[in-house]
């Protein structure tokens, strides 16, 4: 299993990103797939999930913000970022799964993560 992110960077207060997550090396419809982010000092955090059956779920902070999307013939996961705040800067983390991703702790695969920043 292979997670390749893409897409991060720096953005002002407001703004819009859209990160990128291929896959490889797993069906990608037996598999869980979502996003988790990081900043210094906290946890990882869960953003936004997409389970085998293609229901989404997201952090209450980012609803009605942040979509997924998924191309499940190139297996990749697409979040898009809208109005973004500076307490969404953190690397963000692609996460796979063949049986859950509700949590940090439940994902067995990664990827190596990029990096968001918000300035205001």
């Amino acid at each position: 299993v292979r997670l390749v992110e893409s897409g991060g960077g720096s953005v002002q207060f407001g703004g819009s990103l859209r990160l990128s997550c291929e896959g490889s090396g797993f069906p990608p419809r037996r598999y869980c797939m979502g996003w988790f982010r990081q900043s210094p000092g906290k946890e990882r955090e869960g953003v936004a999930i997409m389970k085998q059956d293609g229901a989404t779920h997201y952090a209450d902070s980012v609803k009605g913000r942040f979509t997924l999307s998924k191309d499940n013939l190139r297996n990749i996961l697409r979040l898009h970022m809208n109005n973004l705040k500076p307490e969404d800067a953190a690397m963000y983390y692609c996460a796979a799964d063949p049986w859950s991703c509700d949590s940090a702790d439940r994902v067995n695969y990664w990827g190596q993560g990029t990096q968001v920043a918000v300035s205001p």
